[in-house]
């Protein structure tokens, strides 16, 4: 398929594709830890850096905790693509992804949801955005100390 048939199949880069969506999953685990089953994963054991990005990077949704039920849940978006080398991996807003889906040719999405209250931390879809015309990866800007 060349540059131009995938961009031609692309009509809305910013609309999601190949959406992975973990309700199944995430509900297993939840299933497993009202029960008092034991988990292969312990969805409380995230770094304290999730938590500080979730307390100032975070979008606040207006779901309830399904651990605690006292917090509303808040949810990350993170940004992979070797098309922004290194500054792939970054966290980025709902707004900022769809901008960037224009200047992107694809661009990986994860969605993670957190709670600030009981740590409560999933990883609940991935998805994939971008216009489909391959770009040359981003590099990093040089500063004075380079």
């Amino acid at each position: 398929m060349s540059v131009n048939q995938v961009s031609a199949a692309i009509t809305d880069p910013a609309a999601p594709r190949a959406v992975l969506e973990f309700a199944l999953e995430r509900k297993g685990v939840l299933n497993a830890l009202q029960n008092g089953n034991p988990l292969i994963d312990d969805p409380f054991d995230a770094h304290e850096y999730l938590f500080k990005a979730a307390e100032f990077h975070g979008e606040r949704t207006n779901r309830d905790c399904p651990v605690c039920e006292s917090e509303k849940l808040v949810e990350l978006r993170y940004v992979y693509s070797k098309e922004l080398g290194p500054y792939s991996g970054r966290i980025k807003s709902h707004q900022e992804i769809s901008e960037m889906a224009y200047r992107f040719g694809n661009l990986k999405i994860f969605i993670v949801e957190v709670c600030s209250a009981c740590h409560w931390n999933y990883l609940i879809r991935s998805y994939q955005v971008g216009d489909g015309v391959p770009r040359r990866p981003l590099r990093r800007s040089r500063d004075w100390l380079d």
